[in-house]
């Protein structure tokens, strides 16, 4: 899948042409800032399709059906919660504590028309909100993953992460504070990388 572009894509996925103009738009304005603000590694901007927009599609599938509230942790340049918003999740609420990031954030969202509410604060500082899942990609182990994300969720609502390699570690590392269900999806863009998703989430 590699030298994905905005037409593959689409035929992975299967979004509407709308919904791939937004996201095209999305693509043009992470290309306009990157070389003011270090948005996402450089590397990876050649792969944008697949590094950002496909790996965060890929969790759309997986959502609870009837899910209507969404809160995406370290949001950082939107990638998954952003994208989640323009394919369809009618509520999504961006965490990220970096003020040049979340004005970012909030012009992607002005142009795409994605119905995101962004919170420039740290996560652990963001109350009030009763989401239904909660997703985070590449920001930190599963221990405050989960500490972060159960006030949003308590023990009723989902996880979704996108994790790498040392997941078992995480898992082990983590049984011993939580009980959860946690069920695991091969990632479609990474194949070192897995897909976790927790219901049932609690303390021990």
């Amino acid at each position: 899948m590699s030298g994905l572009d905005a037409a593959a894509f689409q035929e992975a996925t299967g979004v509407s042409r709308e919904t791939l103009d937004r996201l095209i738009a999305y693509e043009a304005l992470l290309r306009k800032w990157q070389p003011k603000i270090n948005l996402v590694g450089p590397s990876t901007l050649p792969e944008a399709w697949k590094r950002h927009f496909l790996d965060s599609a890929q969790l759309h599938p997986l959502l609870p059906e009837g899910t209507r509230v969404l809160v995406d942790l370290g949001s950082g340049a939107g990638f998954p919660g952003l994208v989640l918003a323009i394919l369809g999740v009618p509520q999504v609420h961006l965490i990220e504590s970096d003020v040049r990031k979340c004005a970012f954030l909030r012009e992607v969202a002005r142009v795409c028309e994605a119905p995101v509410t962004v919170h420039t604060k740290r996560i652990e500082t963001v109350t009030g909100i009763a989401a239904d899942v909660v997703t985070a990609r590449a920001l930190a182990p599963l221990a405050d993953l989960f500490a972060w994300a159960h006030p949003f969720i308590g023990a009723r609502g989902k996880c979704l992460f996108l994790k790498g390699a040392a997941l078992d570690d995480e898992l082990t590392a983590v049984t011993q504070y939580w009980t959860m269900e946690p069920e695991r999806f091969d990632s479609r863009t990474d194949s070192s990388g897995t897909i976790l998703r927790v219901s049932n989430l609690e303390r021990a």
